[in-house]
């Protein structure tokens, strides 16, 4: 974590902390994704093997929609227990997320605010035990999480019978049924029917992880409101930023979530305003006046860290270039990281649609621009 040093004001070390948590919080999402549907793709054998017994028990003549529904129930108890297992797991990470966010925010303004302001405004922690019942009692995108799991399951079921009840009506064997509803083993079975289910999972994930996220945030803010006067809405500008994400930027608003100096609405705020929301929110301190604390009891660089200022606005690509090298290859990788201080620019690593670009097509790209110069 980053010490604010003298140059920087509290302020400004707040909103560089919470860019830079909002990167390794994504990077854990994405970690938590690639758990669970490895857990998933582990019952996937056993679910097309049920899958296969049932329809050897359903010859084409004698096929109907009630018939299949009821030859599919073992099918469908080990989709459940699927489904059932991951929503475990998936508990068990927001709640050691819920415990590391409740330590950060308290930790974090700890080693930034001076400590004269921290001996009359004690910090006031949250639990992990609320943060983790917040979240779960707030909804996002409209449903709480078990409900999320509950539809995720059944969605799954409607998969596998559409592609049942289309493999039968197209004379499809079998086994071609039951490779159109898993996939084939050259693609790793990213050409089933059940990849869409593992998308849709994989978007939930990350949408609880940042939701969770965004309850500790909130929560901090609530119980600091003495020292904490406003949120600042973050959005990380680049060439995949959603439109309300990008115009929210850098706007101000009460702790009630009310717009100061501008009319644009909080909605559901940041890390929830749409699915794979990428947004944050950085706390505004007030100054030592607004505090009340008197000009003795600071020294003039404590004075000026606190001066209650808000930073001014920057895209993520220019907050990155200003971060030590050992968070550029955290944030970037090596290879992109030696790019970027080489000269290029955070939009450089996207496709004109937003698509985030391997080495290898970066590798093309570049050699079909010095092509163009060299004609």
């Amino acid at each position: 974590m980053t010490i604010q040093g003298p140059s920087m004001t509290v302020n400004q070390t707040l909103s560089d902390e919470a860019i830079a948590h909002a990167v390794s919080l994504q990077q854990y999402s994405d970690g938590v994704v690639r758990r669970i549907i490895a857990q998933l793709n582990r019952t996937d054998a056993s679910l097309a093997q049920a899958l296969a017994e049932a329809l050897d028990r359903l010859p084409a003549d004698s096929f109907t929609v009630e018939r299949l529904q009821l030859l599919l129930g073992q099918v469908g108890r080990i989709n459940r227990d699927a489904y059932a297992a991951v929503s475990a797991a998936l508990q068990v990470e927001l709640e050691g997320l819920a415990q590391h966010e409740a330590s950060y925010q308290a930790s974090l303004f700890r080693a930034t605010v001076p400590a004269p302001v921290l001996v009359r405004f004690p910090i006031v922690s949250v639990s992990a035990e609320q943060l983790y019942a917040a979240a779960m009692a707030r909804p996002f995108q409209g449903r709480l999480l078990k409900d999320w799991a509950t539809d995720l399951d059944a969605g799954r079921m409607v998969q596998i019978r559409n592609a049942v009840r289309t493999g039968y009506l197209e004379g499809q064997s079998v086994s071609d049924i039951v490779k159109r509803v898993r996939g084939s083993r050259a693609t790793k079975y990213a050409d089933g029917f059940l990849q869409r289910p593992r998308q849709d999972l994989a978007t939930i994930i990350r949408s609880a992880v940042s939701h969770t996220a965004a309850v500790a945030r909130d929560a901090f803010v609530d119980a600091n409101g003495d020292i904490i006067k406003a949120v600042r809405w973050l959005s990380t500008l680049d060439a995949r930023t959603s439109a309300p994400c990008r115009i929210r930027d850098q706007l101000q608003y009460t702790d009630q979530h009310k717009p100061i100096g501008h009319k644009v609405p909080w909605l559901q705020g940041p890390g929830k305003l749409h699915f794979n929301c990428r947004s944050t929110s950085a706390p505004v301190t007030k100054s030592w006046r607004e505090l009340g604390i008197p000009i003795d009891d600071l020294t003039p660089a404590q004075r000026a860290s606190m001066d209650g200022q808000v930073p001014g606005g920057m895209t993520y690509g220019e907050w990155l270039k200003r971060q030590p090298p050992s968070r550029q290859v955290q944030v970037l990788g090596v290879e992109r990281a030696a790019m970027m201080r080489d000269g290029a620019t955070l939009d450089d690593f996207y496709s004109p649609s937003g698509k985030w670009l391997t080495l290898d097509e970066l590798g093309v790209r570049n050699s079909e621009d010095l092509a163009r110069l060299s004609a």
